[in-house]
């Protein structure tokens, strides 16, 4: 029987011919959590008796979310994390390594693999073909101690990407213009698997910004086949070893297929309080905004950092905007600084924060102030997300959020790209 990308990972993870609405026991071979999520798990596998992780080496430990630490609750949290990762012989990635999705594609993700994480943006790594999806804390303690977990096969739409992006266009505003069209629940427990005659044209960074907002349309994993871009980015890493072309069969049964014609869209922005609110950029211009925030798992990569460079070289922020980028991982930051995007941005008037979530979660590091409105490049716009209910956020592209810094709101980029 042909079978889509979803079912072909569950399938051999669960030795078995998985189709979409069994059940089926599956191996994991990365489970991984972070440190707001993190404490939860690990006294959840602590008060189940656990003894030991089932794969020490396949276990993962980030401090990212909250890095540096700006609590004394928070900072007892890693204390626990460090001690758990000390005694039960897993890995560990410290304050200022870099965001728990960027790490694990850079390092951890191949075609094939079933990764599990207390982190909803989990899905990020669909993009090298891995079936990649968030569960709760007390699911992956249970992961961490048997390593496989069990998984109702979704079923799949099918998204054709066809044309190439305008200028001023890039894989946020794509993303973006999928949810508002899909929206938020449109896709509940679906896999979205991303084809087309583009595909061989979206490169691995933008492919891990639209995997990693496909849990934005309620979906359980987003799903790219596996192909030569997915075998230069692991090369490119050391890990050429692990690469397998991975595609769905052409037959393959599909609930929706949706397509989408890259050359007529243009930049999008997702208004408050939802994301699926979605709008094109040319008309909500003039919004005024009092930061922006560049970076996150969505877009904190080194072509993102490359793009807002390019814009800001031989421009200033506005003086009524706060200007915030956070690079994506440590990796990410040492590339930027030797390509000297790190200094066009110093020298543009942004604070550069150390790598990891920033001010994503509200926790720190740009929490907004009663009233005041962020645009951002990250995930999430909800009610409160940047730590304060009273404040609004705007989503959109590092190019979008970049020409509002320099204006002091909300801005079409291709008045400067």
């Amino acid at each position: 029987m042909s079978k889509t990308l979803a079912e072909k990972i569950l399938g051999l993870k669960s030795h078995s011919e998985a189709e979409a609405g069994d059940i089926v026991i599956a191996d994991v071979d990365w489970a991984f959590v972070q440190d707001t999520t993190g404490p939860l798990t690990i006294r959840q596998f602590q008060n189940s008796s656990f003894a030991a992780l089932a794969s020490p080496e396949r276990a993962i430990i980030f401090l990212d979310h909250a890095a540096p630490s700006p609590a004394q609750q928070l900072s007892n949290d890693h204390i626990l994390l460090r001690r758990f990762a000390e005694e039960m012989g897993c890995r560990i990635y410290e304050v200022g390594d870099g965001i728990c999705h960027q790490l694990i594609a850079e390092k951890f993700a191949s075609p094939g693999d079933i990764i599990v994480g207390a982190d909803s943006h989990t899905v990020t790594g669909g993009a090298l073909g891995a079936f990649a999806t968030g569960m709760g804390s007390s699911d992956v303690a249970v992961a961490l101690a048997l390593g496989k977990t069990w998984f109702r096969v979704p079923e799949s739409f099918l998204i054709e990407f066809n044309g190439l992006f305008p200028k001023g266009v890039y894989a946020k505003d794509l993303i973006l213009y999928l949810i508002g069209k899909i929206g938020a629940d449109g896709a509940t427990y679906k896999a979205l698997e991303f084809g087309g005659d583009s595909l061989a044209q979206i490169t691995m960074y933008q492919r891990l910004t639209i995997a990693n907002m496909a849990v934005e349309a309620g979906a359980k994993v987003g799903l790219f086949p596996s192909d030569k871009i997915t075998r230069d980015f692991l090369t490119e890493r050391g890990r050429g070893g692990n690469y397998n072309p991975l595609y769905p069969d052409a037959e393959a049964n599909y609930e929706r297929v949706i397509p989408v014609n890259i050359s007529q869209l243009e930049p999008m922005l997702s208004l408050p309080h939802a994301v699926d609110n979605v709008r094109p950029v040319a008309k909500v211009k003039g919004v005024k905004i009092q930061q922006a925030f560049i970076g996150t798992c969505a877009n904190g990569r080194l072509e993102d950092l490359a793009v807002v460079a390019e814009m800001l070289k031989d421009e200033k922020r506005h003086p009524g905007t706060r200007l915030i980028i956070a690079p994506a991982s440590r990796q990410v930051l040492i590339r930027a600084i030797e390509k000297g995007y790190i200094r066009s941005l110093i020298e543009a008037g942004a604070a550069i924060l150390p790598p990891g979530c920033a001010a994503c979660l509200g926790i720190h590091q740009g929490v907004l102030g009663d009233g005041e409105i962020c645009i951002s490049t990250a995930n999430r716009n909800f009610q409160g997300r940047m730590g304060n209910p009273a404040a609004m956020v705007y989503l959109a592209s590092p190019a979008t959020v970049a020409a509002s810094a320099i204006k002091g709101e909300i801005t079409d980029p291709r008045e400067f790209v």
